[in-house]
This record gives C-alpha cells, structure tokens and sequence, in this order.
C-alpha cells in the first residue's frame, strides 16, 4: 500500500482515501463517488477495527462478505482496496493509542469509553500507511467526523478532511450497515430517528428555541414507537459538541436509539 501511494505521489497523482468497515452500502459508494470528483486516484480501505468496540458489543457479529465489497468497489471504479487484517494493523507489542480530551467526551463517547480512542488510532494508523491527499467520511458518524478532523488539524497532517452529507432510504432512514439487524416492525420503528430529527427542525423554523422543549418534542415522537429506547438526544454546538440551551444560529441534533438490539444513530443541522 505505502509502495502504491509513494508511487502516485511521485508521478504528481492525488490520492483520496474512504476508510471502512467493509459489508458497503449505498452511503459507502457515495463517499468514493466524492473521492472520484476530488482526485486522481481513490484507494478504499476494509478493516473491522477490534479496538474501537467494547466488550458488550456487535465485534463478532459485525456483518462481512469481502467477495461483494471489492465487486461493489469494482463497479464504482475504485482504483486500489487495502486490506489489513488485525495482526498487520496491531502486532505484538503495539502499545500507542491516539487519545483527543473533549470531543469524545460528548453523545455517543459517554455511552462508549474508549470507542473513539480505538477510532482515532486506527485512521492515525491508516493514514499514514495510504497517505492520502484527502480523506472523506460520512456526516452520519457526525462527532467522528469531528473527532478526525480535530485530531489531523492538531497533529499537523496536512490532509484535507471532507464530510459527506448522509444517504437515506426513500423514508428517511439512514443507510447503515447496521440496519440488516431489524426485523420488518422494527424497521418501520426505526423511521421515528428521522421523524424526530425533522420534527424537531420544523419546530425550529416555528420560532422554538429552547433546546429542552425541541428536545422533548424529539423523545415522545420516538417514544411513540414500539421496540425503542434512546440512549441521548442532543442539541450541541457543531465545532465542539458542546450541548446548547438556545438554539441561536446553527446547531446540531444528534441522537442514538436502539430500535430492538440495534443501536442506530442520525444527526441534522437546526437553524433557526
């Protein structure tokens, strides 16, 4: 891989780089067709990262076909698929662990400890092996996409961090990968994340500015759904994921549900 990037980078190429955890879907290719329109050369990365899960988590269950990920990076027209396995990314005696202070603390950080130090090592690890010119990620894992663009500004990376917008289903919900878990009902339950998120704007636009009230709004809306259980809603500043008492330019909302044993996440910009 780093013989692949060197060379593209000697012959004047540009490189933009979509790491993920493999089993792609539509949002997946949305970031490569992003690559394709902002470089030369567009290399995807597929590595389930052990260090970013927690010990109660879907590690083992994660879903892989590896056979339909390079067929669906072909068709898009990907140019290289780095494939590490967890030995090469952390052998024995791999000791370093990339660590931000105040953007983890915040939405899903403080019902995940440690997932995004696990996060932020590992693109530290795949950027410099692939050594992108542009790295793109999905507004979808919005406080990750802080968190990386926050960790490449102060370790002086020089590599541009681009957030894509977030790619939905035709009611609304967001693709992940993680929507294979839910069964038919749970799936029409899950349309209560976006539900909530639009609600919650058009109060905005309504003139509401009180973050509680907006808030609540959100949770009955959810509530309303069978199989669901929040595990937050936020209305946070968009730089440092502080949480904001008055909507007064723009803010954004972020929130996790489990809709049966599958935790989702979603976010949108407010404005008022």
């Amino acid at each position: 891989m780093r013989r692949y990037s060197s060379g593209l980078r000697q012959a004047g190429k540009t490189i933009a780089f979509v790491p993920t955890m493999g089993f792609l879907h539509q949002g997946h290719l949305s970031l490569m067709e992003k690559g394709k329109a902002l470089s030369d050369h567009v290399v995807v990365s597929i590595f389930v990262n052990p260090t970013q899960f927690g010990p109660n988590e879907d590690l083992a269950a994660y879903p892989k076909d590896e056979d339909r990920d390079l067929e669906m990076t072909r068709k898009t027209g990907v140019d290289a698929v780095f494939l590490p396995d967890a030995r090469q990314m952390y052998p024995d005696g791999f000791q370093t662990v990339v660590s931000l202070k105040a953007l983890p603390k915040h939405l899903c950080g403080l019902s995940r400890p440690g997932h995004f130090d696990g996060v932020a090592t590992v693109v530290t690890k795949l950027l410099g092996i692939v050594r992108p010119h542009t790295a793109i990620f999905g507004e979808k894992d919005f406080q990750q996409l802080a968190i990386i663009r926050q960790m490449v500004k102060d370790l002086e990376m020089g590599i541009d961090i681009v957030g894509a917008p977030i790619v939905r289903e035709a009611d609304g919900l967001a693709i992940s990968s993680r929507n294979m878990y839910l069964t038919t009902d749970q799936r029409q339950s899950a349309r209560c994340l976006y539900q909530a998120l639009t609600t919650s704007r058009q109060l905005v636009k309504d003139g509401e500015t009180n973050a509680d009230a907006i808030i609540r709004a959100a949770a009955a809306r959810i509530s309303a759904y069978p199989e669901t259980t929040i595990d937050y809603i936020a209305i946070c500043d968009p730089q440092t994921l502080d949480n904001v008492p008055v909507v007064n330019g723009l803010v954004r909302m972020a929130l996790a549900v489990k809709v049966g044993k599958s935790r989702l996440i979603d976010n949108m910009m407010l404005t008022q």
